[in-house]
């Protein structure tokens, strides 16, 4: 009985498929990507989307054009972000900085306040920017010193002994209030704006992984220091800003080849994907006579004499919390 069943063609038919029942699961389970396909090869070759992406495609470089401008050094670059929503940003990043050293923040009125004070004022001054301007000192080793935009200017006492003198703490301080001047903050911004507009593009057309990718890059823009360029143009202007406030623009030379020996013990925050040291150095020295002759057009005292005052050694104070 059970052998004359096994036998039955009829039967064993229903434990094996057809081929037609084979090409009709086959078409079930993978339509769909043929059917998605056809529709985005429907897509390439309709008029209308040929059309609509000409349109925003020539209306994308009428933005772009509209939005460049001269950085302060000349350097053409796109920005479309206005001061009132670069000092937002800054402000909220303050207010996070302070909220994580708090505990860390130098007394207002110490020597060690009154002396990174006086030298950021000074260069103030000569920017002629017009700014709620905040300086902070950090209690820590780190050597590090940054300017959020809006003015608020945050340095790490570690920094102290590198810059060594008021001179060298200029050279520094001069740097990044050159970022400030220069709107560095909004360059980048606008251009990580720029490429999430590309990967919102790219995405539509190649893979929505790609969204996700231009995010994660765009955000690593962000949280990254400034790009070579800015900090070429930092550099530049920020000693033409040292100079001007009175202070010795050879002093920065001095200041690198500190920073250069600081670098082999433990690199400084503040030097952190930035130019090499010693193409830094070549360019000051390129720059020197320009900023030689702002320091004279300012009135200022020969740089002999105002050496004796400005470039004291900083006297070490002890750092009690990291």
């Amino acid at each position: 009985m059970f052998k004359a069943f096994s036998r039955n063609p009829l039967n064993t038919s229903l434990l094996r498929p057809t081929r037609v029942q084979l090409r009709k699961y086959r078409d079930s389970r993978y339509g769909w990507q043929h059917n998605r396909q056809q529709q985005q090869k429907q897509i390439w070759q309709t008029r209308g989307f040929w059309y609509t992406t000409g349109v925003a495609g020539t209306g994308g470089i009428i933005y772009y054009q509209q939005h460049l401008e001269d950085s302060p050094t000349g350097r053409r670059r796109f920005i479309n972000v206005s001061p009132t929503q670069e000092h937002q940003t800054g402000l909220q990043a303050y207010q996070q900085i302070l909220s994580q050293y708090q505990w860390q923040l130098e007394p207002p009125g110490t020597s060690t306040d009154r002396y990174v004070r006086r030298v950021a004022e000074r260069i103030i001054k000569v920017t002629n920017m017009d700014l709620e301007w905040e300086i902070h000192v950090i209690r820590s080793k780190e050597k590090n010193a940054f300017v959020l935009p809006g003015g608020k200017i945050f340095v790490f006492s570690g920094i102290l002994p590198v810059a060594a003198n008021e001179d060298g703490l200029a050279t520094i301080l001069a740097h990044e209030i050159a970022h400030q001047y220069a709107r560095h903050s909004a360059e980048k911004l606008s251009q990580a704006r720029l490429l999430q507009v590309f990967y919102i593009i790219a995405s539509f057309f190649v893979d929505p992984s790609v969204l996700q990718m231009g995010q994660a890059m765009s955000g690593l823009l962000l949280e990254l220091p400034n790009s070579r360029q800015c900090e070429q143009e930092a550099d530049q202007l920020g000693l033409y800003f040292m100079s001007m406030a009175c202070y010795d623009p050879r002093e920065a030379i001095r200041l690198w080849q500190r920073m250069k020996a600081a670098e082999q013990v433990s690199p400084p925050q503040f030097l952190n994907t930035h130019p090499s040291t010693d193409s830094r150095i070549d360019s000051i020295r390129n720059w020197l006579p320009m900023a030689e002759s702002k320091r004279e057009n300012a009135n200022c005292p020969n740089p002999e004499t105002t050496r004796a005052f400005f470039s004291q050694p900083w006297t070490k104070i002890t750092v009690s919390r990291e």
